[in-house]
């Protein structure tokens, strides 16, 4: 079963706490976004493989640790996703992004596949799925349907808020993906949402409605 990291260092608390108040405007909204991406980055990627380098310093060689290369994508669902990009490409520039395009049907509550752009070696690198919400888990179980159908092999979802619906959902389709979020709330109600949840998070990333 994939674990579950709930990321609950203080800053990263504080500032979904910010985010939840439905009152914060889109600009600081997408700043905050930003910024918990960014350290949730930190958390995500702790288990990166390193490899040993020699180093000369002002005083003396040395040999210490470097990223062993390995190869990442970060993958936003469109279109709240995109938010949380960013963050992630500020602690890992050299990343390549692709996109999954989801909408989710109101009336079913199922969603629909409309675009996919991957890069072409995803089945050597390892993918972070990117979307702040986690509700039914629908739309992060199809998108990840979707990278391993295309080879990906190394996935990991990193989300802001989750419902425990969707986290069981999601570790019941993917039991190898790992789910990385800063807030596990209390339930779904009865449109989906997640309570109490922050909103719907492209809304409020892209100021419509």
């Amino acid at each position: 079963m994939g674990e579950l990291h709930v990321i609950d260092h203080p800053l990263v608390q504080h500032k979904l706490t910010i985010i939840r108040n439905k009152d914060v405007g889109t600009q600081q909204f997408r700043q905050v976004v930003n910024e918990i991406a960014t350290l949730m980055a930190y958390e995500v990627t702790r288990d990166m493989p390193t490899e040993d380098t020699v180093v000369e310093t002002p005083i003396a060689k040395t040999t210490k640790k470097t990223l062993a290369g390995k190869k990442v994508a970060i993958v936003p669902i469109l279109r709240a996703g995109l938010g949380m990009v960013d963050g992630f490409l500020e602690l890992i520039p050299a990343a390549k992004v692709g996109h999954i395009g989801m909408y989710r049907d109101h009336k079913t509550l199922k969603p629909i596949e409309y675009f996919v752009k991957m890069p072409s070696d995803i089945d050597q690198r390892e993918l972070f799925v990117v979307d702040p919400m986690l509700a039914t888990g629908g739309s992060a179980i199809m998108a990840i349907d979707a990278l391993k159908k295309r080879g990906a092999k190394q996935i990991k979802f990193v989300g802001l808020v989750a419902a425990p619906e969707g986290v069981k959902a999601l570790q019941e389709a993917h039991p190898d993906v790992d789910i990385y979020i800063a807030g596990l709330d209390d339930r779904l109600n009865e449109d989906g949402y997640i309570i109490p949840g922050l909103g719907d998070a492209g809304d409020r990333l892209f100021g419509t409605k």
